[in-house]
């Protein structure tokens, strides 16, 4: 439902009516729609039905990975993949698995486990067509609103696929309104913005690594409006994440530069 919502949220940042200029151009909107609003969605809420949140979130969160691999496959993009980006991924994902289960026990389930992996691979795919869509030379809220438009035509089918059932009178509950308002404002229109602009400025890959801050985010985040505490587990792990996310921001030049100070301490 708040879908719908979203794309309205969107007209109205930016009325105007993005024009037809080819299929090509389309069939990547379409593309970004399928993988990005609906695969990914479906794919990653299904899971949660079979997996717990923690591990759903944790394998997720390997999407960096798969986005880097895709974006270096179709776009050729930043050269070659450094071994400190893969060494960063490590890090980052040992310190997202130290804040997600600290204080929980991991349960794995296959479905569950697989549509996340599943899930990680879509929005890689997804990242380096917002990429492409970037070069088209439309603003980013129109470019957003096109997508969604196809994400809400490939949502329709899963409509009668799953026992999706039409509740009106749950929107008399202020409660239910507010969370259609929030997923559409706030988690969906800015965040896909937002992301898309980043996408466009930073490129797929490095934009992707920035997923790993997402759980260090939600930690602070509950301490600072549910008063949760943060045990020694998830403070460990929100230093990995920042410290794996450093090393895979690194510059290649550091690594050459500290490789030569080396070399040349050895012949002295």
């Amino acid at each position: 439902m708040f879908l719908p919502f979203l794309r309205f949220l969107l007209w109205i940042m930016n009325p105007h009516r993005l024009p037809f200029k080819s299929w090509k151009q389309e069939l990547t909107f379409a593309g970004a729609g399928l993988t990005g609003m609906t695969l990914y969605y479906l794919m990653e809420n299904i899971a949660l039905t079979y997996s717990q949140a923690s591990n759903v979130g944790v394998i997720v969160s390997i999407a960096p990975v798969f986005t880097a691999i895709t974006a270096r496959i179709f776009l050729k993009e930043e050269g070659k993949l450094r071994p400190a980006f893969f060494m960063g991924c490590v890090i980052a994902l040992i310190g997202i698995s130290l804040i997600s289960f600290s204080g929980t026990t991991m349960h794995l389930n296959p479905i569950g486990d697989l549509l996340s992996v599943g899930g990680a691979i879509i929005w890689s795919f997804y990242s380096v067509l917002s990429k492409k869509i970037g070069s088209f030379g439309y603003s980013v809220v129109q470019a957003t609103r096109r997508t969604f438009f196809y994400g809400i035509l490939f949502m329709i089918p899963a409509l009668f696929i799953f026992d999706f059932k039409w509740d009106l009178t749950r929107f008399a509950t202020p409660a239910y309104l507010f969370n259609i308002f929030y997923l559409g404002l706030g988690a969906s229109a800015i965040c896909f913005v937002t992301w898309n602009m980043a996408v466009r400025i930073l490129g797929a890959i490095k934009t992707s690594v920035y997923i790993y801050l997402a759980p260090v985010v939600t930690a602070v985040t509950s301490v600072i409006i549910l008063h949760e505490k943060i045990t020694f587990l998830s403070g460990l792990g929100i230093l990995l994440v920042l410290g794996g996310l450093l090393l895979s921001e690194q510059k290649k030049k550091f690594f050459s530069i500290r490789g030569r100070k080396q070399t040349e301490n050895v012949i002295e």
